[in-house]
């Protein structure tokens, strides 16, 4: 099997459900005054989002480490559906937004070419929102590159957020 022909079953999904209407998960996800806030997991901080949320539109992230190394990451926007669902490319950037090698921070990553990640917004009553994230890698890499566990704490960062804003209502 190729790469390529990754079904979504062997993709990297991570899932939480949220104590907030999806409009409000929506706005955490997308507005970049809150993705700095989660941006990264955790110990990590976002100092730098800048976000042009349209089909065809980018963004630039800085994530900085404890230690102070910073982490570019740009990506670019391919669907929207709003409310619902996001797909969109992400890759490794300079600080110009322009893509680098992740041999450039020191890492390695077998992202599946031709597969988008996906962000799906699901309301299922009661006032709370399942957010599926399916990335553009299979699972059992994401296990051992830590990926899965940095996707988990970037969601509970993404809660925190929710929950600020849930409460700001």
């Amino acid at each position: 099997m190729t790469k390529n022909t990754l079904n979504e079953t062997e993709r990297m999904v991570v899932t939480r459900v949220f104590d907030a209407p999806r409009e409000l998960v929506w706005e955490a996800w997308t507005n970049p005054k809150y993705v700095m806030e989660w941006w990264g997991p955790k110990g990590f901080t976002a100092p730098f989002c800048e976000i042009d949320f349209r089909v065809g539109g980018k963004f630039l992230c800085c994530m900085r480490s404890p230690d102070g190394q910073e982490f570019w990451n740009g990506g670019e926007y391919h669907e929207i559906v709003p409310h619902e669902k996001i797909v969109s490319s992400m890759y490794f950037a300079d600080s110009k937004g322009n893509r680098v090698d992740p041999a450039h921070y020191g890492m390695e990553h077998e992202a599946i070419d031709g597969l988008h990640d996906v962000i799906l917004f699901e309301d299922i009553g009661n006032g709370q929102t399942k957010l599926t994230f399916i990335g553009n890698e299979t699972m059992q890499n994401a296990l051992e590159s830590g990926q899965l566990e940095g996707w988990n704490q970037i969601l509970d960062k993404v809660a925190a957020v929710v929950e600020g804003l849930a409460q700001a209502k």
